[in-house]
């Protein structure tokens, strides 16, 4: 199990009657690419800016690197770096005239850093260029390259390719995902576009109106939101061990329900339905499923009166 770097328990913030944030309780590992997945105005901001430090916590704690205390969070977050809202950078000057401003303000000694983030970035031709005369895309990728230059174990990106033309969001995904590959660059990323995010994130955290409304793995919410075949009898732990016996399936869920959800030889759906006749089970509910991202994510956070059903979503290894 990989380490937990930031550790949030009901953490909440009121601003008067309104709750930005409410009881949110979530963790994020070493390594990941977490996706804080919302609609604009869900607490995406606020939960960020409480990690940096920008707003205190009406109530509820949470810690990174296991540090809790005012000294040993500030201590924590020099080992991380914040995109918060839009990145500054004095318009009149270089690239490399505010990153070596950036330098001088964050005591890093090193001349040589700020050639290399420039080429991380791919602005190592830009560098004298004013940034007045820079599009959007490399006005994002220079306020990355500047949360590269103290070397950052964790790096906070509050909604990064907002406003970015295609081209300017492949450019940053990949450079994102360079950076957790090859450094081990743990992410957090807020987003209210989920297809984006889903070429990207390794984990998910689903918000609305403050709430949490639900995490997942990349691999389970592509379980829940991929096309299957779901079943259910009048006997599903037989039917799971005729699938299992008979046909050698073995990429198959068993539901809270008992109900099963199958994932593999679905172009032989005549032939499962039959050997589970021919064992002598009855079928209640058979039908394929075919779903998708975007409306997993309506059905999560993007109806105030939809509840997401956790007894049909949480599931046990088969």
């Amino acid at each position: 199990m990989s380490e937990i770097v930031i550790d949030a328990k009901d953490l909440t913030k009121q601003y008067k009657k309104q709750k930005a944030v409410d009881s949110a309780t979530f963790q994020i590992r070493k390594g990941m690419i977490c996706g804080l997945v919302g609609p604009n105005g869900a607490g995406k901001t606020t939960i960020m800016k409480m990690l940096g430090g920008l707003v205190l916590p009406t109530s509820g704690t949470y810690s990174i690197f296991g540090g809790k205390t005012e000294d040993e969070l500030a201590k924590a977050r020099s080992r991380m770096s914040f995109i918060i809202e839009t990145p500054y950078a004095k318009t009149e000057m270089s690239a490399r005239e505010n990153l070596k401003k950036l330098c001088i303000q964050k005591g890093i000694p090193d001349p040589k850093r700020v050639d290399e983030v420039l080429e991380m970035v791919g602005l190592q031709d830009a560098g004298k260029k004013s940034v007045a005369k820079f599009s959007l895309g490399m006005r994002q990728r220079l306020g990355i390259a500047g949360a590269l230059l103290s070397k950052p174990e964790i790096m906070v990106l509050d909604e990064p390719v907002n406003g970015l033309d295609p081209e300017g969001i492949i450019e940053i995904r990949n450079m994102l995902k360079r950076f957790n590959e090859e450094q081990n660059v743990t992410i957090l990323i807020s987003s209210h576009i989920l297809p984006e995010l889903s070429q990207l994130c390794t984990d998910y955290i689903f918000i609305r109106n403050g709430k949490i409304r639900e995490m997942s793995s990349a691999e389970e919410l592509h379980k829940l939101c991929g096309e299957y075949f779901h079943i259910h009898t009048d006997n599903d732990s037989l039917a799971l061990v005729t699938l299992q016996n008979k046909l050698g399936i073995e990429k198959c869920d068993v539901l809270k329900d008992g109900s099963l959800r199958l994932f593999e030889r679905l172009d032989d759906i005549p032939l499962i339905s039959k050997t589970l006749y021919e064992s002598g089970l009855v079928p209640v509910e058979l039908h394929v499923h075919e779903a998708d991202l975007e409306s997993y994510y309506m059905k999560l956070v993007g109806d105030d009166n939809a509840e997401h059903n956790q007894s049909d979503a949480e599931t046990v290894k088969a």
